[in-house]
């Protein structure tokens, strides 16, 4: 009698993957979402009978070992105390089709299939199948109801990052590129390289707050390196990538991590890496982010007397911060905390010993539960903390310290994602915090007070460490500042258009609104400084006395000519912003009030030529036109394009472009993916860093 043998396994890969959603994956192997059934046809030699034995072994790790819970061997129709079965869908003479679901909590990873049959063990080629985390089944614990939030936070893999500054914000577009080859493995091996144990690897919290260790490269090799310095010789820029692909595809070859990543790319490729392996995620911008506040929920602000910011500080607020939201029930935790939580890979404190942040849950910093893990001090510390300005005076060769204004409701603005669907931002802040000045925002700002330790209101900078600071103070900061008495505003705006080459045109208004004649002092200052605050250059101030009748207004013009600031745009690497700081007093009632506000160059556009419509493997070409409508020659310019399933990473070697001349490059592209596919291209120069666009294309 012939013993029953297997001749051949077949993984019905395209049935499948559509319904797992996972027939975007580039991959020979078989991908599969945890917790619902998938197929296999198993071909036999003969028959298969009553008294046969027949079963699947699902193998994870480098040595599977049932007693450890890694090798899991499942006859047909009867459950396996792992919570995974099989059963026999149907028998046709030599085929078998087997259904196989895995438990909806189990580890995720790559696992390898043998059958046996009697003492025969059938090993598969390609037997290696990968299993995701399933926001699609009700009992694992990334379920998301909504259809369209899973199409946008599972399976979109473009969408925007949204940076610049609270004065004018823009969109960045990214291309996450979960389903690109090497992608899915390189999110495999940074699995296998977490160390996290076969019961850790169950949980999206346990998961996220590894990968969002290994995307930095801190303490563990992982995937980027991070670099504010202005100088990145023998690395990419942060400014130029325009995708996670590259960089994940480069770390998988290499095993050493990629240089260089400033905020919004850590955040585009940790986006990458948890939607791949099937955990819902968004990006998060939050405009005027506050760092380092050491939890007493302050910034120190320090102007010289010209007005000018000074880089003193030991913490700092960021124009703006990206880090990502990921979607899961925190089984963990008490009641209330399931749905977005923040997790964060921009490398800027450690802990627990290593550098990554959160899971936090979104709702524990809205109610000020400040002690739930992981990390929501300094998450609620990023979006509530108070920015304080100092003005810093030589008195008898000294530096002495005034404090001349708090603001409270400054940092944590204009929280934004991409919306659902939708190219467009979408404001998420009153998910982060209730509306300023409601009594749900003091409920929450005492309770998170409890668990923090605000400092009293002494400077606390390296350098203003001479003070006598009051030992042990711990009253909670005054939640508003008094309104000033003759009701000073300050607001302050661009008359002209902010093009490099130009001269920038600024205004400040001062404001009064109380009847009365009035002095002011007015101190204006404008600076260039990187996204993280830092100043790079002083442009030039403006120091005036007006008298005001009020109740009435001024504008006071702060002009800055081209050759002021263009010398400084072409030296660095980095994109910076204007900052704008004004300083008024009243005389006569010693009112003083601080306003600044950060603004972006303004650039001409990139426009993209191609249809709008094309059929799959056909060729169609695509144009990049730019015209350089600005007064000065653009330097070393460099043309990248990258579009998901149509072409890979290409970049164009453009040399100068000056005043008036026209930029056109041309492409041949073939679509092998059906659907709507965005080409993204972005222009960088000595003098301008952040041209981008996209345009999208229906391929049928």
């Amino acid at each position: 009698d012939t013993s029953l043998k297997v001749t051949r396994v077949d993984f019905l890969k395209s049935q499948n993957t559509r319904q797992h959603h996972t027939d975007g994956y580039n991959i020979k192997n078989l991908v599969v979402r945890r917790g619902q059934p998938f197929q296999v046809q198993v071909s036999l030699n003969r028959e298969l009978r009553a008294a046969d034995k027949l079963s699947l072994s699902f193998g994870i790790g480098e040595n599977p070992m049932k007693n450890r819970g890694s090798l899991l061997s499942l006859k047909p129709d009867r459950e396996d105390f792992n919570g995974w079965k099989i059963s026999v869908v149907k028998k046709d003479g030599k085929e078998c089709l087997l259904s196989v679901t895995s438990s909806p909590n189990a580890p995720v990873g790559k696992y390898n299939l043998h059958v046996k049959t009697g003492t025969n063990i059938y090993k598969p080629e390609n037997g290696i199948i990968y299993l995701l985390f399933n926001p699609w089944c009700e009992d694992d614990t990334v379920y998301m109801a909504n259809e369209a939030e899973k199409k946008e936070y599972v399976l979109n893999d473009t969408g925007y990052i949204y940076v610049g500054s609270a004065y004018n914000i823009y969109d960045r577009p990214w291309n996450f590129g979960q389903f690109e080859e090497f992608v899915l493995d390189a999110c495999m091996y940074l699995l296998d390289k977490s160390k996290l144990s076969l019961s850790e690897r169950r949980s999206p919290a346990n998961v996220s707050r590894a990968m969002s260790a290994l995307v930095n490269a801190n303490d563990d090799n992982g995937v980027l390196l991070g670099s504010w310095s202005g100088n990145y010789i023998g690395g990419t820029s942060p400014m130029d990538w325009i995708g996670s692909v590259t960089i994940l595809q480069k770390y998988y070859k290499t095993k050493k991590p990629v240089r260089y990543g400033q905020c919004w790319v850590f955040a585009g490729v940790l986006n990458t890496v948890m939607r791949c392996l099937g955990v819902p995620c968004r990006c998060v911008s939050t405009f005027d982010s506050a760092h380092d506040t050491e939890e007493n929920l302050r910034v120190d602000i320090y102007l010289n007397e010209k007005g000018e910011k000074m880089n003193i500080s030991f913490d700092s607020v960021w124009n703006f911060h990206v880090w990502n939201d990921a979607w899961m029930k925190r089984t963990d935790l008490p009641d209330g905390f399931n749905g977005w939580q923040a997790i964060d890979s921009t490398p800027q404190e450690q802990s627990q010993g290593r550098f990554q942040c959160g899971p936090c849950p979104v709702k524990a910093v809205r109610e000020g539960d400040v002690y739930l893990p992981y990390d929501s001090k300094f998450v609620y510390a990023e979006v509530n903390a108070d920015r304080v300005y100092w003005l810093v005076k030589k008195v008898n060769g000294k530096d002495k310290y005034f404090k001349i204004g708090t603001e409270t409701q400054d940092i944590g603005k204009n929280i934004s994602t991409k919306a659902v669907g939708q190219n467009r931002r979408e404001d998420i802040t009153r998910e982060y915090k209730y509306p300023e000045g409601s009594r749900e925002e003091r409920m929450s700002m005492q309770r998170a007070y409890s668990f923090l330790r605000p400092s009293g209101l002494t400077p606390r900078s390296g350098y203003a460490s001479t003070m006598n600071t009051l030992g042990g103070n711990t009253q909670p900061l005054v939640l508003k500042e008094p309104v000033t008495k003759t009701g000073l505003h300050l607001e302050i705006t661009n008359t002209e258009p902010l093009h490099p080459g130009n001269p920038l045109e600024i205004a400040i208004t001062v404001k009064i609104s109380t009847p009365g004649n009035w002095t002011v002092d007015l101190t204006g200052s404008c600076q260039l400084q990187y996204y993280t605050g830092k100043v790079q250059a002083n442009l030039g101030t403006t120091k005036e006395t007006i008298s005001l009748e009020g109740p009435s207004e001024m504008q006071i013009p702060l002009k800055i000519p081209p050759d002021a600031y263009m010398k400084t745009l072409s030296s660095v690497e980095d994109e910076v912003l204007i900052l704008v700081t004004a300083i008024a007093e009243v005389r006569e009632t010693k009112d003083k009030l601080t306003q600044e506000t950060s603004m972006r160059f303004e650039y001409p556009p990139i426009t993209v030529q191609m249809p709008e419509r094309a059929k799959l493997y056909n060729d169609f070409p695509c144009a990049f036109i730019f015209k350089n409508k600005l007064n000065v020659t653009l330097e070393n310019c460099k043309l990248l394009v990258e579009g998901l399933g149509i072409f890979k990473m290409t970049t164009f070697e453009q040399g100068d472009i000056m005043p008036g001349r026209i930029m056109k490059s041309e492409i041949i592209c073939t679509p092998t993916r059906l659907g709507e596919k965005k080409i993204v291209a972005k222009l960088i120069s000595n003098q301008i860093k952040g041209i981008s666009t996209e345009k999208a294309i229906i391929i049928t």
